[in-house]
């Protein structure tokens, strides 16, 4: 299994301390042997839990221009007609993706064509899944032009435990469908503002997988 570099550091550190976990059991509860088999079972988990979050799932991207892939694993939550008030200022078709902390954090680029907008924004860390979350949580905002002149946005938006989120295109950068877009570390969302006239494949509640489910047909 490969891992994500955006947890190299954070796979070592939680390493580091299952390790030291052991070796207290080992060497000062070897005499109270429960104790010191739920500090090891404990380590155990976490360090489960840390490494299939950062797993680095092996996907080919079929590249379709037409069509918008979806960036993130996890659930539709959201399926409305929003106002995008930050740099698109229009009526747009909004579809947003919760991801729970057992699903893959990769965030992958939806459409194809130019950066005309990357900024991060400070705010709150409410529940992901929650309404509020797309305009009051810290967030990643991403523009991206496409050939035809049309823009959608794609916001990286932080829930209740996340706090870091990575974005690693910049402004004036094309961009492809088989790109990573960032990544965002425990728990989180990805919300989509695409035009009104895109044709949906998906419906509320429905599982997607980053990268491989077709969101929706542009017209």
């Amino acid at each position: 299994m490969r891992f994500h570099p955006a947890g190299k550091t954070i796979i070592r550190n939680t390493i580091l301390i299952a390790l030291a976990l052991n070796l207290i059991g080992w060497l000062f509860l070897a005499n109270i042997p429960i104790i010191s088999g739920l500090l090891s079972l404990t380590a155990l988990v976490i360090l489960v839990l840390v490494l299939q979050f950062f797993r680095y799932p092996n996907r080919t991207v079929q590249i379709n221009p037409k069509q918008v892939i979806c960036p993130a694993d996890g659930k539709v939550c959201v399926i409305e007609e929003a106002e995008e008030k930050l740099y698109l200022k229009r009526k747009c078709l909004k579809v947003s993706i919760f991801m729970s902390p057992l699903n893959v954090h990769i965030n992958w680029v939806p459409v194809p064509g130019k950066i005309t907008y990357s900024k991060h924004k400070e705010g709150e860390f409410y529940a992901a899944f929650k309404d509020k979350s797309a305009d009051e949580n810290e967030r990643f905002c991403t523009a991206i032009q496409m050939a035809d002149g049309r823009e959608i946005m794609a916001n990286q938006v932080a829930g209740a435990v996340a706090r870091r989120i990575l974005n690693f295109l910049h402004e004036g950068q094309k961009v492809t469908q088989d790109m990573e877009m960032g990544f965002i570390r425990f728990g989180s969302r990805v919300d989509l503002y695409l035009p009104l006239d895109t044709k949906l494949n998906v419906k509320l509640g429905d599982k997607v997988t980053g990268s491989q489910t077709i969101i929706g047909e542009l017209s």
